[in-house]
């Protein structure tokens, strides 16, 4: 290493999305921002999704669609936010077509109309509410901009960039995702 040589871990990670872009497809500048940002690229996948096995399907797209991507990033913000940007529309669209999926796969046919069990009681409402089922009132948009903004803890402005809507409509969708749940489940207040 020559004298001005430094350490690629200590490189910002916009420095480092640089030198992705320049370097071949084994680069050591993307294996360590895919090393930096795989803890949070899966808990947000996990977190949109739900489900263990569909988030590792989705931050294994997330990471091949930054590869691909690399030279898109054009420092307009920060590097995570533009990787988390690529996260949420990698697990909406995921969303979106196991939703499609299951709803293409679950049609009885004829045949299964007799098999199909009877419809089970709605249990009370305080022993089943959780978060997910809060969540599953919100299109899927809204419910990614509620996780990360509670469960992540992003700001207005870096969720604007993430979305692409100004943080005046960014607040405006979470607030009116918040009066949504609210409407639906009510107050725990007893």
């Amino acid at each position: 290493m020559g004298r001005f040589a430094v350490r690629l871990e200590d490189e910002s990670d916009e420095a480092l999305a640089a030198l992705c872009v320049r370097e071949g497809s084994d680069g050591q500048a993307f294996t360590t921002l895919v090393e930096r940002f795989r803890p949070r690229v899966w808990r947000i996948c996990y977190r949109l999704l739900s489900n263990e096995s569909d988030a590792h399907d989705a931050a294994q797209d997330v990471f091949v669609a930054l590869f691909l991507q690399r030279a898109k990033f054009r420092g307009d913000s920060k590097y995570s936010t533009w990787v988390h940007a690529v996260a949420v529309r990698t697990c909406l669209m995921q969303r979106r077509s196991r939703g499609r999926r299951v709803r293409r796969e679950g049609m009885p046919t004829g045949a299964d109309l007799d098999l199909q069990p009877a419809a089970r009681q709605p249990q009370p409402v305080e022993s089943r509410l959780d978060l997910e089922q809060m969540l599953d009132v919100l299109d899927d948009e809204d419910r990614a901009l509620v996780l990360l903004k509670y469960a992540e803890g992003y700001e207005y402005e870096e969720l604007a960039k993430i979305f692409g809507v100004s943080v005046s409509a960014c607040k405006m969708r979470v607030s009116r995702a918040r009066d949504k749940i609210q409407e639906r489940y009510g107050s725990n207040e007893r």
